[in-house]
């Protein structure tokens, strides 16, 4: 059994705003420049339609890490993460896989783009799954509130790149 992850923030524009501001090509590239990390890229962006698909690396520095898990794994992170956007009659509905260099686990989402009146409901729900005997579970909790840290930091992002460009 993982542990949860929950996030779910607002924003003030339509929903195409939105989506472009979470799924657009030139707003995940500053958000990567802003909160990215070490080594942070955008691998791949493709728009088919109604669908958006984009694979995103952050990077993590070995001296940031807990000291649990630089007793687990030697140097530094890398993280690929995976979403695809798809249409979903008059909101969108996601789909996130991530994986960690090096650790035997895996982060699985589903994210929902909302209209709610004027506002967006962005609303995420998964589970991070460590398989290390032991130590796992303290690893799942550790990443599990670093995963929602960056959630709401991303959300910040966004309220901002929408002030800044809707």
């Amino acid at each position: 059994m993982g542990s949860r992850i929950e996030h779910r923030a607002e924003f003030s524009a339509g929903l195409a705003a939105v989506l472009a501001a979470v799924s657009g090509e030139d707003a995940l590239r500053a958000r990567l420049k802003e909160l990215g990390g070490d080594n942070a890229a955008l691998l791949s962006h493709a728009v088919d339609g109604d669908t958006v698909r984009y694979e995103l690396q952050h990077g993590i520095a070995a001296q940031r890490l807990p000291q649990a898990v630089q007793a687990l794994h030697r140097g530094d992170i890398i993280v690929h993460r995976k979403q695809v956007w798809q249409r979903s009659g008059d909101a969108y509905t996601g789909k996130v896989d991530v994986s960690v260099s090096g650790v035997p686990g895996e982060i699985g989402a589903q994210t929902f783009l909302t209209p709610r009146g004027e506002r967006v409901e962005f609303r995420t729900s998964g589970e991070v799954t460590v398989r290390i005997p032991l130590f796992g579970g303290k690893i799942e909790e550790f990443v599990a509130q670093q995963v929602t840290n960056l959630l709401a930091r991303e959300a910040d992002f966004t309220a901002s790149w929408l002030a800044e460009h809707a």
